[in-house]
């Protein structure tokens, strides 16, 4: 687990704000929001923590927009420390959750959801997109065809996390379920070099390291499923939203900066991606440019609701929650999206 420490500068929670919506407006004007933002002036204003935890990963993004312009330390001011934390998978975010490692996770919704089930108090405060980043995945020379193959074979997934759920999905659409097959818990980056390795029949990947598999080690997608996918959020524990809203409000509102940023620089965007994840820049344009919807609404809502209720009796039936009441509790109680709300209408 990497963590690091990075510096700040002074622009307060207020000013960031201000710069933040004097920036949306003035794009129709011609002016930069980093001019925008330097118009705003260095007023501070002090937030209820010296502290903001955040994760960074490979599948979310604007995560590492933001660790890489620096923009939550900036709207945070002299004197609160910003660190990140990576996530390998929606898995270990919901740990570092869990310990308070981090204040912010990179989740799928399907994570999340089955996480607040299981005990974890958190809440879902922005939905960052739609990406197809799973699918069912083989080996360049495999006969698997189609999920009724994947019938007594053994598959690479890493619980808890959106390409697990998705092979569940998989298996229940075909007439399968997990007792068919022989699930191997591996990170996903393990998953991917068992599979190559021929150590695994199949593996649920998760991008870019998937695209990374098919465009360079000629493995094939051999099931996708667009809508099995369920949505990029990110989270918060109930009681550091309910402690401090304004630190959530601040980190938000660069969040939709940064969602904003990669719309506008598709191939910046790609670099950097491939540049944290190790990926070419090829695989990363496919990852951002093919397979990622950023224009989704960021407030949870209905859409995320349904894919939610569509997973219910997969999990339940495959016992990863506890009862089919302990998940109907999770999502009456797991969307928080107020403030995402208020951030994007000062925006508008």
């Amino acid at each position: 687990m990497t963590r690091t420490v990075l510096s700040r500068r002074t622009l307060g929670a207020l000013a960031a704000t201000a710069a933040l919506a004097l920036g949306v407006a003035a794009c129709g004007s011609g002016t930069s929001t980093d001019d925008a933002s330097a118009a705003a002036g260095t007023e501070t204003a002090g937030l209820s923590t010296d502290t903001i935890n955040l994760d960074y990963a490979y599948y979310n993004p604007a995560s590492l927009v933001l660790k890489d312009q620096g923009w939550v330390e900036e709207a945070a001011g002299d004197g609160v420390e910003v660190t990140w934390t990576h996530s390998a998978g929606s898995n270990k975010a919901n740990e570092s959750l869990r310990g308070s490692i981090v204040d912010f996770g990179s989740t799928a919704g399907s994570a999340a959801f089955v996480a607040r089930a299981n005990g974890l108090p958190l809440k879902t405060v922005d939905v960052l997109g739609l990406p197809e980043w799973s699918a069912i995945v083989v080996g360049p020379e495999s006969d698997i065809t189609s999920a009724e193959d994947l019938a007594g074979k053994t598959v690479a997934a890493t619980l808890g996390t959106d390409p697990y759920f998705f092979l569940l999905q998989t298996l229940a659409d075909a007439g399968l379920s997990a007792d068919d097959v022989e699930v191997v818990n591996l990170q996903h980056a393990d998953g991917r070099t068992a599979l190559i390795r021929g150590d695994v029949d199949a593996w649920a990947g998760l991008d870019p390291m998937m695209a990374d598999a098919e465009l360079n080690e000629g493995a094939q997608l051999v099931v996708r499923a667009p809508e099995r996918n369920t949505f990029s959020v990110l989270n918060v524990r109930e009681d550091y939203l309910e402690e401090h809203g304004d630190v959530v409000a601040l980190v938000l509102e660069q969040y939709e900066r940064a969602r904003q940023w990669i719309a506008d620089n598709p191939e910046e965007a790609a670099e950097l991606l491939a540049s944290e994840s190790g990926v070419s820049v090829e695989v990363a344009d496919t990852v951002l440019n093919e397979r990622t919807d950023l224009t989704v609404d960021p407030v949870p809502g209905e859409d995320l609701r349904a894919v939610l209720e569509r997973i219910t009796p997969i999990v339940v039936a495959e016992e990863q929650v506890d009862s089919e009441e302990a998940a109907q509790t999770s999502l009456e109680g797991l969307f928080g999206g107020e403030t995402i709300t208020e951030v994007v209408g000062a925006q508008g």
